[in-house]
Order: structure tokens, then sequence, then C-alpha cells
């Protein structure tokens, strides 16, 4: 075997291995990305987008994804807004009709994040494995209700706000009142138009 033949073959194995360890990089950064998928919520009053922690709560992330992808979400209201604590949707339509639920989910809040300012969590029942399409948004250090709060189970926080926070903030200080014996509803309906999974250059860096 000639040397120049060796050499054009070590060359080959080392352009080969390059291109190897880059698409490694490549599958490597992909994965990381999927790990903390960013959903746009476009609502009446802004655009908030969320990115969530599919390695902390990968059973909430993934029922989150299940309803968007649905369309589930789709001309629902934020029905629940308490200044000083949340805003609450992803229940029902402005006629307080709700939508047909999955089944609910096992409880993950024992995964170390905590309900702070612009995370994202789940509404939920007493029962902790209640959970099924509602969430909320924490707009104060709501820690109080983390794992483990009353019987061994706190609310799961599976995201966070990236982007909208400014939205989150007009939505909390809206007008509430008491409607058809529900608490604390927003007297001018704020709608969620869409709720879509972000990618490429859509998403937040």
């Amino acid at each position: 075997m000639s040397s120049s033949f060796n050499r054009r073959f070590a060359l080959v194995r080392v352009a080969g291995a390059t291109a190897a360890l880059a698409c490694g990089l490549l599958f490597s950064g992909s994965a990381l990305a999927a790990d903390m998928p960013q959903y746009s919520i476009k609502t009446s009053m802004g655009e908030i987008v969320v990115e969530l922690d599919q390695e902390k709560a990968p059973k909430t992330v993934a029922n989150f994804a299940a309803y968007a992808k649905s369309g589930a979400y789709n001309g629902t209201i934020f029905h629940r807004v308490i200044e000083g604590f949340m805003i609450q949707g992803g229940g029902m339509n402005e006629k307080f009709e709700g939508r047909k639920t999955l089944k609910p989910i096992k409880n993950e809040s024992n995964n170390g994040l905590s309900n702070q300012p612009y995370t994202i969590s789940m509404a939920r029942e007493d029962n902790p494995d209640s959970a099924t399409s509602q969430w909320f948004i924490n707009v104060a250090d709501n820690s109080g209700i983390d794992f483990p709060f009353v019987g061994g189970s706190g609310y799961t926080v599976f995201g966070k706000v990236v982007k909208g926070q400014e939205t989150v903030d007009k939505i909390k200080a809206v007008v509430v009142d008491d409607v058809r014996g529900m608490q604390n509803v927003p007297v001018v309906p704020i709608k969620i138009t869409s709720v879509t999974l972000l990618k490429g250059d859509k998403l937040v860096k």
C-alpha cells in the first residue's frame, strides 16, 4: 500500500471522525432543546412564551403537549385571576363550558422546582393525582404550595415564562368578579386563541 494512499486514508478517517463528532454535538444539542420545549400562548392581551422542563416533569409536560397539539386550549379563557397569587386557564370557554379532558396525571411536585413568579404549574383538586388540562402561572412567591404542602404533595411546577412577562402582569391586574358561583373571574374575558410549539428561529434564546 503506497504512502500517499495511507495519507489519504488517514485524512478520510479524520474527516469521518470529525463529522461524527459534529453530528453527535448536533444530536446532543437537539436532545437538550427537546428537554426544554417552548410554547407560545397567544391571548387577547398579548403573547406569553413558556419553556417547559421535560426532564423534571416529563408526565406533566407530555400532558400539556397533548392538549396543545389537539387544539384543546384554543378558544379557552383565563377563568380565574387572583392578583398576588396566580392566573389560571386551560379549562373552559367564554360560556364557562368545560372541555373534554384526558386521564388525570401523576403528581410530579417533588421535582425540585418551586412555585416562583412567572413559573407555570398544574391546577388540581384535593387529590394530588387529579390534574388534567388546567394550569396556572404564578405571579408571586408561592413556595408555600410546593412539595410537600398538605398531605405530602404540592402543586407541580413544569416550566417558566421566558417571554411575555408584561402580558402576565397585565392579566393579573384585570378587574374580577363572582360569576355563576365562580370567584375571581375577569369581567372582560381574556381569551386564549392558540397554544403552539415553537421551533427554529421562533424559539426564545
